[in-house]
């Protein structure tokens, strides 16, 4: 039945949720409770007590890039999301790999917080209970994955819904914690943490800050995660502009808060060697100076990890639905459930590849290692990706927009936001272009050839796709929302199934 088409294929349910939902699914899908758990921490051996610098260079970065995104998404409303963007602004082939690295991102979201979830619940409930296995963390990666399968299934309002009630409650326990540790702190408060003298002797000044930098972006990752749902969004031309740019900014504000307080509290001078998990970490803060209060805590990360594994199911699912309904991907990807208006089968796809990367990467080496070769993909990734859209905001509005074009919105600010993520780009690749850029170790530095051999891939996919259909390649610019029922491209029958 592969040739049998119909010509007005269904679509994801329109209207279907509003800004509190978009701008949740901005805000978890950067995870803001996993990230101060176990993200900007990941980067303290490289800044020490210069991490809040590091944060708030990465804050300063991803506005820029928010800016030019929102801008976009204002013209452009599109389950392609960035992909579109590039195929319209630049040209429909850099679109097609935008939407080939971005489906990537948006899948290993997902084994990277459930590998967090894993050993940070098996590491509370060992420090709890001595019995329990301390590696035994594969269960809760998997039951992870299973919750966040689940929520998907049940469509755009139950995922989303997850997401603000979970993302709520992370924001809130981490912003009362945070203020408990800078009164804790007292006379240690000290405005020195904006600066570089806290790094660490083997990453000594803006080196170690922007080698930490990495791990701090990698918390910002995911402020534009509402584009996706442009189409299940109402009003989403505005709807999505407020989201992206509204979740940079609070979150951003919430780690400058929260990374602060932590740093003068644990010890500036000492902040290198604060982790994840431990006496060293916000948990172990937590119980030596509030007791009981570090069960809050443990369940805000909780929280964070399937939040964010939810947002990047959305991401990705969406982002695959979008190049499966004109062909650029398999048309399965398309298929549409009948009762909640979900893709279910690129949700299957995700799930079923975030167990196997946490399950694979994490026996491999360990969950811990996992989290940071995944994490550094990521970044390259989502680095690169960001860089292009901000080189797709001017050309887009020089090209197409030239009426609207305000030379500060749509010419500098991209740039800015092109060399804001330049030095943190190398860093992640591992490549050291520049004095500052601190090289890798493996296997961490073994993300930057995975990720280029995934590029690869589908460079090789794009030359045969440009070749033997070229016109699904045009269609990654179509922009749905704006065309009428009949000019809809035709998918293989029976997208629509029972489910």
């Amino acid at each position: 039945m592969a040739d049998q088409t119909v010509p007005n294929p269904p679509a994801l349910r329109a209207n279907a949720i509003g800004l509190r939902e978009v701008l949740f699914q901005s805000i978890t899908d950067m995870a803001p409770g996993a990230a101060v758990a176990a993200s900007i921490p990941a980067g303290a051996a490289f800044a020490g007590g210069s991490l809040p610098l590091a944060v708030l260079f990465a804050l300063i970065a991803c506005l820029f890039s928010a800016v030019s995104v929102a801008e976009l998404a204002k013209h452009l409303p599109a389950a392609g999301s960035l992909a579109t963007y590039a195929a319209n602004g630049l040209h429909k082939t850099v679109g097609f790999l935008v939407a080939w690295a971005y489906v990537l991102v948006g899948v290993l979201i997902s084994p990277l917080v459930l590998l967090q979830l894993g050993f940070t619940t098996a590491s509370t409930i060992n420090s709890e209970f001595s019995g329990y296995p301390a590696n035994l963390w594969w269960p809760w990666t998997i039951l992870g994955a299973l919750i966040v399968m689940a929520a998907g299934l049940y469509g755009v309002r139950a995922s989303a819904g997850l997401g603000t009630i979970l993302g709520i409650f992370e924001i809130g326990v981490f912003l009362v914690l945070a203020v408990l540790l800078i009164i804790h702190a007292g006379h240690a408060n000290t405005l020195s943490v904006f600066g570089t003298g806290h790094t660490p002797a083997e990453h000594h000044g803006i080196s170690g800050v922007i080698a930490g930098s990495i791990f701090t972006i990698l918390a910002f990752g995911g402020f534009e995660g509402a584009t996706p749902l442009a189409e299940e969004a109402r009003d989403p031309r505005r709807t999505i502009r407020r989201a992206v740019l509204g979740a940079t900014l609070t979150i951003g504000i919430l780690y400058i808060i929260t990374t602060y307080a932590v740093d003068v509290a644990f010890g500036p001078d000492k902040f290198a060697t604060f982790t994840s998990s431990g006496a060293s970490s916000w948990e172990g803060l937590a119980r030596q100076f509030y007791g009981l209060f570090w069960f809050f805590v443990f369940l805000a990360i909780v929280n964070s990890t399937i939040a964010n594994a939810n947002a990047g199911v959305n991401v990705s699912s969406r982002t695959a639905y979008a190049m499966g309904r004109i062909g650029a991907f398999p048309y399965r990807l398309a298929r549409i459930a009948l009762r909640h208006r979900s893709p279910y089968v690129a949700i299957l796809a995700v799930s079923a590849a975030t167990i196997a990367v946490s399950l694979g990467l994490g026996f491999a080496y360990d969950p811990v290692t996992a989290f940071s070769v995944v994490g550094t993909g990521i970044v390259i990734l989502l680095v690169a990706i960001y860089i292009v859209t901000n080189i797709t905001c001017v050309a887009y509005f020089l090209r197409h927009r030239r009426e609207e074009l305000n030379v500060v919105l749509h010419v500098v600010i991209p740039i800015l936001g092109v060399l804001a993520f330049v030095p943190a780009w190398l860093t992640a690749a591992g490549l050291p272009v520049f004095s500052f850029v601190s090289t890798l170790a493996p296997p961490i530095s073994y993300a930057g050839p995975a990720v280029a051999v995934w590029m690869l891939l589908g460079v090789g996919y794009l030359t045969w796709l440009y070749r033997r259909h070229p016109d699904r390649v045009a269609d990654v610019a179509r922009v749905h929302l704006d065309e009428q029922p009949g000019e809809q491209p035709a998918v293989p029958a029976s997208p629509l199934e029972a489910v």
